[in-house]
């Protein structure tokens, strides 16, 4: 109810029924807000310092997205648990490799489109640069993406005379290369968004890329800007928001527990430091004193190990109280897990601590971690970057040989590590048996193309069979039991 004042309790003394109803009224109509249904909602001393603000994704990066990179790149450079969190997220999410294969169902297109894939994805031939085969610029771009939240790659169209497999290579870019001072109306209708353009439909039609590196030490003047048609540019990033447009380093949720557990680091370093400096204090009684001007004066002494000194009558020594040092570790365990947390992978990876670990608990840390893998390969990697890839591929070799192969370019991701083999083997072949899986699936799990490993399964029984080698490991001759199979009828 609404405080009263004195025109309030004049008309409440009148017409105590009128006087009523005039403070409900002021109530409701938010002279006195009434108190927040959700406590998250409310105003004052709990909620103080909330930055609580309805902009946009693009707005929010726009204000801080290029020092936040910057400061993530430090921390990369100079914080060894920023350096572990990017190199496990790279090597986990792309590892070897993932790996591309052909889907034909002419047996020709397959083995003719294949060794292209091979000769080209193969070899350093599709790196601008010379220096990575498809793989490693996996790897290059998904550590550009955890550190600088964002990674373009352009399509660089060659010469058949360049003598490249296929007339195209790749460059990775970081997003540095995007000027983002292109914004707002362009010329003609288009709408640019920190260097993106778009069409009046929203669809990207170009990017604003500068030449060289703004940042680069050989640049003696400003960079200029250049635009290059959408469709030679491929821009991934995680999307985090709708409509979001740019992205964000992924340390932005742990980049202040980052800084404040180094400080954390060397504050305990420097009191060790420090404790190990109070060693013993010597003290005379006979009027000697540290400055020099008593009968006896002390230079300053040091202890070694087997040292033995000669005090003179009457002196004594003393040992210092050092500064204790304790409850360090279990503050870094509790930092490290919300930074783990805040990037989403687990306390295990991060640090490599495995102490109270076994097979239970070591496999649902890694399945929760895997899931998050899963969720960056399969909706931002392979959507935004691989798919496109392959498409590239594809035109290349339309252009090499005359007409479009009637095939597709898929992608399998890498070999997981069994935690336990002879338990997850076990899993594995019972959901088979069960109707719950199949082995395909079951392979491309593994990292293994079920189709190429089929042939090498055959290809090997093949061989032992016309060698009349009768092998353990083959199960059409032998049972896992050691025992020999018995011959169908009409072998």
């Amino acid at each position: 109810m609404a405080k009263q004042n004195i025109l309030d309790r004049a008309i409440s003394w009148l017409s105590p029924e009128r006087g009523l109803k005039r403070s409900l009224a002021r109530t409701r109509s938010g002279v006195i807000a009434p108190r927040q249904a959700y406590d998250g909602a409310s105003t004052g001393r709990r909620t103080d310092g909330w930055r609580v603000v309805g902009t946009s994704a693009d707005a929010e990066a726009s204000v801080g997205g290029t020092r936040l990179r910057d400061v993530a790149r430090d921390m990369v450079r100079n914080n060894p648990h920023a350096w572990r969190l990017r190199q496990s997220i790279t090597v986990n999410t792309v590892g070897t490799g993932i790996i591309p294969s052909v889907e034909s169902a002419d047996e020709a297109v397959r083995t003719s489109i294949e060794r292209l894939l091979v000769d080209h994805f193969d070899s350093t031939a599709c790196d601008a640069t010379g220096r990575h085969d498809v793989y490693g610029l996996q790897n290059l771009a998904m550590g550009t993406i955890v550190e600088s939240g964002e990674v373009l790659i352009r399509l660089r169209p060659r010469l058949a005379s360049d003598g490249l497999p296929l007339p195209f290579q790749m460059q990775v870019l970081e997003p540095d290369y995007l000027d983002s001072s292109i914004d707002g109306i362009l010329p003609g209708g288009n709408r640019a968004i920190r260097g993106i353009e778009f069409n009046k439909i929203g669809q990207r039609v170009a990017y604003w890329l500068f030449s060289e590196h703004p940042g680069s030490i050989s640049s003696y003047s400003l960079p200029t800007s250049h635009r290059v048609p959408a469709e030679r540019v491929l821009h991934i990033f995680r999307v985090d928001r709708p409509d979001q447009h740019r992205g964000v380093s992924w340390f932005a949720p742990v980049v202040m527990r980052l800084r404040d557990y180094a400080d954390a680091a060397d504050a305990h370093l420097v009191r060790q430091k420090i404790s190990a400096c109070f060693t013993a204090f010597i003290t005379s009684v006979d009027g000697g004193d540290a400055d020099g001007e008593g009968p006896y004066t002390y230079p300053l002494e040091e202890i070694g190990p087997g040292m033995i000194e000669r005090l003179r009558p009457g002196d004594d020594v003393r040992f210092g109280s050092p500064p204790q040092v304790d409850g360090f570790a279990e503050y870094a365990r509790s930092v490290l897990r919300e930074i783990a947390a805040g990037m989403g992978v687990s306390y295990e990876a991060l640090t490599g601590d495995l102490t109270g670990v076994n097979f239970s608990s070591g496999r649902m840390g890694w399945l929760e971690y895997q899931r998050s893998i899963d969720s960056w390969r399969n909706h931002m990697l392979v959507p935004q970057m691989l798919a496109p890839i392959g498409a590239w591929f594809l035109d290349a070799a339309a252009a090499q040989t005359g007409s479009r192969p009637d095939a597709r370019i898929k992608w399998t991701p890498p070999r997981r590590e069994m935690i336990d083999p002879t338990k997850e083997i076990i899993a594995a072949r019972t959901a088979i048996r069960a109707g719950l899986s199949s082995r395909a699936y079951e392979l491309r799990r593994l990292g293994f193309d079920p189709e190429v490993l089929d042939q090498e399964i055959a290809a090997d029984n093949a061989r032992a069979d016309k060698l009349e080698l009768i092998l353990d490991s083959d199960p059409r001759r032998m049972s896992q039991a050691g025992q020999a199979q018995q011959e169908t009828a009409g072998e």
